[in-house]
This record gives structure tokens, C-alpha cells and sequence, in this order.
């Protein structure tokens, strides 16, 4: 008897495990299931089916293949719901490690600088979900805002707010234009920071209108402002931020669990 492809698609328990490779490092593999390893430690956790380092390759997996839980429980020979609970550990684990708001910007001050910026995180909702829908980039999604270097490493990522949270409403309400102004850090920021004030730096408005000084200060200013796309571009390198199935409540936690993947030091 041929069974529809169809049918087997819609069928939770007709899924085969196969061999895959996954692009991250050993050694990244190897600290994550070392911080599980002390968070088990801690809670003094008796036996699970998966030690630290499967559960940690199953939280990497998902993170960076974005493969539903279904998928992930038959590649690992657990269920559905054991491999959410383990992959939800580990985020919160992970997350926890992640820098706080004056934590990022401790050691910073006056003549320094840093790129603020924001980016929306794609999610599954529907028309009616209005809060989460982003004029801007006519979808549904979160807000987050990144703190970078001049070099585009990002020293800070906020919590998720709805999709149709303005960028200089988010900084605000997140305290980052307060932060920077009391420490004296210049900020570049796009036109949509226009009216932060303190110490946030955007580009003028209608500036082919203007004298050729305010030209080359709009061009001076993307030039430096470039390298904080590479922020974004490595926190969506882990495909699960690029379109988002989990709910929204999860997906600051998501991003922080990221960037201390993306900052720690796993060389030693």
C-alpha cells in the first residue's frame, strides 16, 4: 500500500532519524554542556535520558537549524515533549549568562562610541495579532534593539517587545538612552532615533536639500554606522530568529541565550 507523502507529513510519528553535520565548533558544543553540566550540579538533578552534551547539541541544533521539536525528538530518541523541557533548560541556562543593560557598558565613557540599532524577528501570527505587526517591514514580529561596538560586536541585545514598537520608543523604555547619556557615549543611530537628543547622533533629513558639509557628515555617519548590521546578520545566522514558530514570550530569552554564544570564550 503507497501512502500519501501528504499523509506521512501530517503523521507526528512517522518521522526517520538520519546523519546530519552542524556548523559550529566542537569546543562551543563542549562549554554549553559544561554550564549544564554545573546547572545539574546545582539542582543536584539525578539521571536524564540525555547527558550534558547531547542535550546541549539537541539546544544547538535547534537553535541553529530552527528543526521542530518533533524532529529533534526522533533524531535524539527522546519524545516531543522531553525535547522541548531539555531545550528550555538549556536556553534558560545559557540566557542567564548573558550581560545586563550597565554590564554591557561597563568600561565605556566619554570619547567613546557605540552603534544602536533595531531589528524585527519574524513570527507566525495572523492578521488580527495587530501589536506584532511592523508597518516598517509589513510583517508580524519583535522588536529588539542591539548595542555594538564600532566594530559591529555586540555588546548588548534587548528584550523582545511587539513588532509595531517604535525604535526610539523601545531605546527609551529600555533605558538606553538614559545609560549612554549619563556615561557620555556618543551614539550613531538611524533616522528613526531622530529625537533621542542626549548623546544620539542621526543622520539630517532631506540632506541633498543641504549644504555640501551636511552631505558628507550623512555620508561620514553610514559609513561608521555599517558595522552594526553585523550584529543582526550574526544573531540571525542561528536560524530559528529568522522566523520564529515559538511563543513570543520566549524569544528575549531566545536572543540572549545567542548572544552568549556569540560573546563567550570557549578557547581555553
Amino acid at each position: 500500500m503507497v501512502i500519501p507523502l501528504n499523509t506521512l507529513a501530517t503523521e507526528g510519528a512517522l518521522l526517520v532519524p538520519y546523519p546530519a553535520m552542524l556548523d559550529v565548533p566542537h569546543e562551543l558544543v563542549e562549554h554549553v554542556s559544561w554550564l549544564l553540566y554545573e546547572h545539574r550540579r546545582a539542582r543536584n538533578t539525578r539521571w536524564r535520558k540525555l547527558g550534558c552534551f547531547k542535550q546541549a547539541l539537541l539546544t544547538l541544533v535547534h537553535l541553529r537549524k530552527n528543526e521542530t521539536f518533533s524532529q529533534l525528538g526522533a533524531s535524539f530518541g527522546i519524545s516531543q515533549a522531553t525535547a522541548w523541557r531539555y531545550v528550555d533548560e538549556a536556553l534558560d541556562v545559557l540566557a542567564s549568562w548573558a550581560p545586563g543593560l550597565h554590564e554591557a557598558l561597563t568600561g565605556l565613557g566619554e570619547g567613546d562610541h557605540v552603534i544602536v540599532d533595531g531589528t524585527l524577528i519574524p513570527i507566525d501570527r495572523i492578521r488580527a495579532d495587530e501589536p506584532y505587526y511592523s508597518m516598517k517591514h509589513r510583517k508580524h514580529g519583535m522588536n529588539v534593539q542591539v548595542i555594538a561596538r564600532p566594530d559591529g560586536t555586540p555588546l548588548w541585545f534587548s528584550r523582545a517587545t511587539p513588532g509595531r514598537t517604535h525604535d526610539l520608543t523601545a531605546a527609551r523604555a529600555h533605558g538606553i538612552v538614559q545609560a549612554c547619556l549619563t556615561r557620555q557615549i556618543l551614539v550613531l543611530a538611524d533616522r528613526a532615533y531622530q529625537g533621542a537628543g542626549a548623546t544620539f547622533r542621526t543622520p539630517y533629513y532631506h540632506h541633498r536639500e543641504q549644504p555640501e558639509h551636511y552631505q558628507k557628515f550623512n555620508r561620514d555617519h553610514a559609513r561608521l554606522r555599517a558595522p552594526g548590521e553585523r550584529a543582526f546578520a550574526q544573531l540571525k545566522s542561528w536560524r530559528l530568529l529568522r522566523r520564529a514558530r515559538c511563543s513570543t514570550r520566549r524569544i528575549g530569552t531566545i536572543v540572549q541565550a545567542v548572544h552568549t554564544l556569540l560573546t563567550c570564550d570557549y578557547s581555553g
